[in-house]
C-alpha cells in the first residue's frame, strides 16, 4: 500500500512540474499572452495610423483644398497675393 501512495505523490508531483514548468505550461502561457497583448497594442496603433493615411489619400484625391493645406502646413507656402502673417505668443506679464 505504502509504495502505491508513493507512486501516486510521485505521479501527482511530476504532473503538477509539468504544469508549472514544463513545455506549454503556466509560464509559456504568461509569456505567450503578454506578447499578443503587445502584438495588439501595435496594432491597434497601426490601424489608427492606416486610417489617418487613407483619409488623406481621399482627400488629396477629392481636389486641390488637400494639397493646398499640405503645402501651407508642411512647406509654408503662400498664394500670389495673400499676406502671410505670424503670431507669435509673447511673454505674460505679471500685474502685481
Amino acid at each position: 500500500m505504502r509504495l502505491f501512495q508513493f507512486t501516486l505523490l510521485c505521479l501527482a508531483l511530476f504532473v503538477q512540474y509539468r504544469l508549472w514548468f514544463g513545455h506549454n505550461g503556466v509560464q509559456d502561457y504568461s509569456r505567450l499572452k503578454a506578447a499578443v497583448t503587445s502584438h495588439h497594442d501595435t496594432n491597434a496603433q497601426l490601424i489608427k495610423r492606416n486610417k489617418v493615411l487613407k483619409a488623406d489619400i481621399e482627400d488629396l484625391k477629392l481636389g486641390q483644398e488637400g494639397v493646398e493645406e499640405r503645402a501651407r502646413n508642411e512647406l509654408g507656402m503662400i498664394k500670389p497675393g495673400e499676406t502671410f502673417i505670424r503670431v507669435l505668443p509673447g511673454q505674460q506679464q505679471n500685474d502685481n
